[in-house]
C-alpha cells in the first residue's frame, strides 16, 4: 500500500459506505482504548465499536498469535479438517460456560450465529420426533441481528420495517423487560417479572406449547434500548416456564457476552443457564470476524446421534485464523483478570457517568452492568416522553462527539423503535478510570453541543 495518506469523499470512493460523514475518516492505527486517522488525530474508542474491542486495540499477543496461525495453515475447510485453535478454543470456552455446556459450533459473525441456533433448535426438534415446534417467542424492541432469520427474531419495528414482505412469519413478540419504561407505579422489581413472565407464558398457550420452539432474548438489550438488564429474578421465572413447556432458551449474548458485564456469560448474574449461548463481538474483539452458539450437552446429543449431522454449515465457519485471533483474546483476557476488572471498575464508571451526566436536564435514565452502559435522552425527565423521531438527536450526538475525539455508539427508536434516543457506552476492558472520566467529559459535551444543534435543548 502506498504510504501517502488516503483520502476519498463519498463522491469519489468506489465503497458503498454504511457512515455518513462526507469524507469519513481513514483509520490507521489502534493503541489500547485509541483509534488514530491518517491525519494522526486520536479518538477515544469509549464502545469498542459496537461493543466489539473489549481487549483494546493493538495487542501484541493476539498479533502474534495472528501471524503464528497463517505460518501454519490460513484456511482448511470444516467438512474435511479440524484445525488446533477451534479445538482449544472450544474446550477454553466449555470449561469456563455453565454446566453441561461442552460443544461449540463457530460462525463468522453475530447474525450466522443466530443463524445457525435457530436452525440448531429447529433440528434438535426434528431429529427428537417434535417437528410440530417451529414457533420462535421473542420480545419486542429487541435486536438479534441483520440476516432475514436474525431480523424475523428481532423485535424492533424500526429496523423490521422495510423488510417487513421478507421477515417469518413464525415468530410472535412479548414485551420486554424493561423497568425504566413499563413497570408499572407501586409495582415491585418482583411483581414486574412475575408479571412479564405471566404474559410469556399467556402466550405460549395462546399459541401451543406443542409447536412453540423456543424462547430467543438478550440477557442485557443492546443495541435497540441501550444496555437494559432484566429485574431480578424474571429470568428465572422464564427458565422455569420453558423448562415446563418443553421450549428451548436460547440466549443472545452477542453484544453483552465474553466479559462485558463483569461476568464471562451475562446470564451467570441472572442466576439461570439456558439451552443455547449465543456470543460473537467480545469473543474476538474485533481482531478477526467470529461468532459462536455453545450449546448444552443434550442438544449436542440429539444431533450428533440423528440422521442428518449439523445441517448449518458456512464456507468460513472455524476458520483457523479466526479461531487463532480469539483464543489468544480470551487467554489474554483470563490471564490479565479482566472479567473481575470489569466487575470491579463498573461502579466506578456508573458512578462517573451519575457524577457527569446525571444531573442534565434531558437524561433521563442511566443504567446497564459492568462496562455495558446505556444513557437515555427525554424532552421531558418526569413524563419521560422522547423527543421527536425527526430532530435526528441521537446522530447528532454522534456526530458531535466523533469531533471531540470520542467513539461511541447512539441509537435512535429506543421507546418504541421509532422515537426516542440513547448512546450506548461499551468500552474496552483495559480503560483506567482516567479514560472512563474523559470519555464521560466529551460525551457530555457533545449531548450539549446536540440538544443546542437541533434545537432541542429548551424543549
Amino acid at each position: 500500500m502506498s504510504e501517502i495518506p488516503l483520502r476519498r469523499n463519498r463522491a469519489q470512493s468506489r465503497v458503498l459506505h454504511r457512515a455518513s460523514a462526507a469524507e469519513p475518516a481513514v483509520a490507521v492505527g489502534g493503541e489500547g482504548c485509541w483509534l488514530i486517522d491518517q491525519d494522526g488525530r486520536r479518538y477515544l474508542d469509549a464502545s469498542g465499536g459496537a461493543a466489539v474491542s473489549c481487549l483494546g486495540h493493538g495487542d501484541p499477543r493476539v498479533r502474534a498469535a495472528i501471524l503464528a496461525q497463517l505460518d501454519r495453515v490460513a484456511f482448511a475447510h470444516t467438512g474435511f479438517f479440524t484445525n488446533e485453535p477451534m479445538e482449544r478454543l472450544a474446550d477454553l470456552l466449555s470449561e469456563a460456560a455453565p454446566e453441561g455446556f461442552g460443544k461449540v459450533c463457530f460462525v463468522s459473525g453475530g447474525s450466522e450465529a443466530i443463524e445457525s441456533a435457530l436452525k440448531i433448535a429447529r433440528q434438535h426438534a426434528v431429529e427428537r420426533g417434535d417437528p410440530a415446534r417451529t414457533r420462535v417467542i421473542a420480545r419486542r424492541q429487541s435486536y438479534h441481528g441483520n440476516t432475514l432469520g436474525a431480523l424475523s427474531a428481532t423485535g424492533n419495528v424500526g429496523r423490521r420495517r422495510p423488510f417487513l414482505p421478507w421477515v417469518m412469519g413464525d415468530v410472535v413478540h412479548v414485551a420486554p423487560c424493561h423497568a425504566y419504561r413499563y413497570r408499572l407505579p407501586g409495582e415491585s422489581d418482583t411483581e414486574y417479572g412475575a408479571r412479564l413472565a405471566a404474559e410469556f407464558e399467556r402466550e405460549l398457550l395462546i399459541q401451543g406449547p406443542e409447536t412453540v420452539l423456543a424462547f430467543l432474548a438478550e440477557p442485557v438489550v443492546g443495541a435497540t434500548l441501550g444496555a437494559v438488564p432484566a429485574v431480578e429474578g424474571y429470568f428465572k421465572a422464564i427458565r422455569e416456564i420453558c423448562t415446563r413447556h418443553g421450549v428451548l432458551l436460547i440466549l443472545d449474548e452477542v453484544m453483552c457476552g465474553m466479559g462485558r458485564t463483569g461476568h464471562t456469560f451475562a446470564c451467570e448474574a441472572d442466576g439461570i443457564a439456558p439451552d443455547i449461548i449465543v456470543m460473537a463481538k467480545g469473543l474476538g474483539a474485533g481482531y478477526q470476524p467470529i461468532g459462536a452458539v455453545l450449546v448444552s450437552d443434550e442438544i449436542a446429543r440429539v444431533i450428533e446421534t440423528g440422521r442428518l449431522g449439523l445441517t448449518t454449515g458456512h464456507t468460513y465457519m472455524g476458520h483457523p485464523v479466526a479461531c487463532a485471533a480469539a483464543l489468544a483474546v480470551q487467554e489474554a483476557i483470563r490471564d490479565d483478570g479482566l472479567v473481575a476488572r470489569v466487575r470491579e471498575m463498573g461502579p466506578v464508571f456508573e458512578r462517573l457517568l451519575r457524577e457527569g451526566l446525571g444531573d442534565r436536564p434531558h437524561v433521563g435514565d442511566i443504567r446497564g452492568r459492568g462496562f455495558f452502559r446505556g444513557i437515555e435522552l427525554v424532552a421531558d425527565r418526569e413524563s419521560r416522553a422522547p423527543f421527536p423521531a425527526g430532530a435526528g438527536l441521537w446522530k447528532k450526538i454522534k456526530e458531535e462527539a466523533f469531533a471531540r475525539g470520542l467513539i461511541c455508539y447512539p441509537g435512535g427508536g429506543t421507546v418504541d423503535g421509532l422515537s426516542g434516543d440513547h448512546v450506548l457506552l461499551a468500552p474496552p476492558f483495559i480503560a483506567t478510570e482516567e479514560e472512563l472520566a474523559l470519555a464521560v467529559d466529551r460525551l457530555g459535551a457533545a449531548i450539549d453541543a446536540a440538544l443546542a444543534a437541533t434545537g432541542l435543548a429548551a424543549a
